[in-house]
């Protein structure tokens, strides 16, 4: 059986059994070879777009993380040089009174720099989120917009 009797069928008819009607052919290769280019093009600019923002974010990323990593040692830092005067004022204490009053004391200060740190901490992570977002936000938004 040759090609054409596979796409015929027997008698000129398709698999079905009906006649083929003799529909014009259309040479559209060029209309759509220079739609597809077009197409392939903006992909293209698209993609360079997002890598771009990609390396952007990655390197803002980089940065914040750094700033962070840090803050976080700065903070341990600060704790252990405050832990070690406590201790150090603790064991000069003369009276279980003043041994009390100093960890009273040392209580307080504690809280209030824990909270001082974790203020600092969660403006380090809203600046990290929102420095790492931008940059993927800025280049989706220009990406959509040349589509349109």
């Amino acid at each position: 059986m040759t090609e054409a009797e596979v796409k015929t069928g027997l008698n000129g008819t398709n698999g079905f059994a009906m006649p083929l009607f003799g529909l014009p052919k259309i040479a559209l290769s060029g209309l759509f070879g220079e739609l597809s280019e077009k197409g392939v093009e903006k992909i293209k600019a698209a993609s360079e777009e997002m890598a771009e923002a990609l390396r952007e974010t990655y390197s803002s990323n980089a940065r914040s993380t750094t700033d962070y990593g840090l803050k976080v040692i700065e903070i341990s830092n600060a704790n252990t040089a405050s832990a070690i005067d406590f201790f150090a004022h603790l064991l000069g204490s003369k009276s279980v009174t003043d041994a009390f009053s100093l960890s009273a004391t040392q209580a307080q200060k504690v809280f209030d720099t824990a909270s001082a740190q974790s203020k600092d901490l969660w403006e380090l992570t809203q600046r990290l989120a929102a420095e790492t977002g931008e940059p993927i936000r800025k280049r989706v938004a220009k990406v959509l917009h040349q589509g349109n």
